[in-house]
């Protein structure tokens, strides 16, 4: 079974073409500044999939020290 839909896939690919033409912003409301990273790229694409409720796995959450 396919663990990211393939709407998803469309909204990766949206935020690297976004992040290419450098329209891509990262931060609250996107007002800092200009993706650079490919990895942030992808990284924003899927937030923005998860928000819109396509099939994407949950975030890993940061492990606790004990």
């Amino acid at each position: 079974m396919a663990r990211y839909s393939r709407n998803a896939a469309k909204d990766v690919k949206s935020a690297m073409r976004r992040r290419k033409k450098g329209t891509l912003k990262s931060g609250r409301g996107g007002k800092a500044g200009t993706v650079k990273s490919r990895k942030q790229a992808i990284a924003i694409g899927l937030s923005e999939a998860r928000k819109k409720g396509k099939k994407v796995p949950r975030r890993k959450s940061a492990r606790k020290r004990s």
